[in-house]
């Protein structure tokens, strides 16, 4: 059995070696024929591929821990499109490769919209990769030569959908700007981007203070978008404000 356990992970058959006790109980108890056996083997290979691809596809992209649709409050911001959000996280964009742009200030959720639609994506068999701005033009910067900057090129080039957060934070140099132009023109009609950003496209150019692309840019993460605007107080300012408020002693009642 021990050696039947191995030659079955060997060609890779995970699923079915380590069910093996149970897959052999279940068809002695059954009684299952032949064909019946084979079909029932499938059946679990087949669903244990599926776990582990969905698994993988996890953590490759790197989402992370966040909150769920069930926990956005719809009705606190003063303005968004429910009907632009729910299309974008059945992922209705990715079928023609268009992009996401969120454009809110801090605290009104666009980071957790973003991540909630790449989980939507990863759910249904594609793969996705959640970057902030920065941590993706640092990686990219720090590359010490050609080819170890090409191949972090297509490293970000390959995912079905990949989302820079934060963009608008910080400020970057012209090296940082033609970095991310490379990575936009790349999947430019090819691969859908989602991009946050608390700043409207008119102040872009104070990102990329002395840049020559910064249009170029702006052109290609434009053009096949849709583009989210949320306008609101901070739900995190909220939330501050409520705590404090729990927080505070009650002043006893005067004699």
């Amino acid at each position: 059995m021990d050696n039947l356990n191995e030659q079955l992970k060997a060609l890779g058959l995970r699923g079915i070696a380590d069910g093996l006790d149970d897959i052999i109980a279940h068809g002695t108890k059954n009684r299952l024929g032949p064909r019946q056996l084979i079909e029932h083997l499938t059946e679990i290979e087949a669903k244990e591929r599926v776990r582990k691809s969905l698994e993988r596809r996890l953590s490759q992209s790197r989402i992370g821990r966040f909150k769920t649709m069930a926990d956005f409050d719809w009705a606190w911001p003063k303005k968004i499109d429910r009907e632009q959000v729910e299309a974008a996280l059945n992922l209705e964009f990715l079928e023609k490769n268009k992009n996401v742009v969120l454009v809110a200030s801090q605290g009104l959720g666009k980071t957790m919209l973003a991540r909630n639609i790449c989980h939507q994506a990863v759910l249904r068999g594609h793969s996705a990769l959640f970057v902030t701005a920065s941590q993706l033009l640092l990686d990219l910067s720090s590359q010490d030569s050609g080819r170890s900057l090409e191949r972090r090129l297509r490293h970000y080039q390959h995912p079905a959908i990949l989302c820079i957060d934060e963009v608008g934070y910080l400020s970057y140099d012209n090296r940082n700007a033609d970095l991310l132009f490379q990575i936009v023109s790349r999947r430019y009609e090819n691969k859908s981007l989602i991009l946050t950003t608390n700043l409207t496209f008119s102040d872009w150019p104070t990102i990329f203070p002395n840049a020559a692309c910064t249009t170029a840019l702006i052109d290609r993460v434009v053009h096949h978008s849709e583009i989210i605007v949320i306008d609101g107080d901070s739900y995190r300012r909220r939330d501050a404000e409520d705590d404090k408020k729990r927080s505070k002693p009650k002043t006893p009642p005067k004699k």
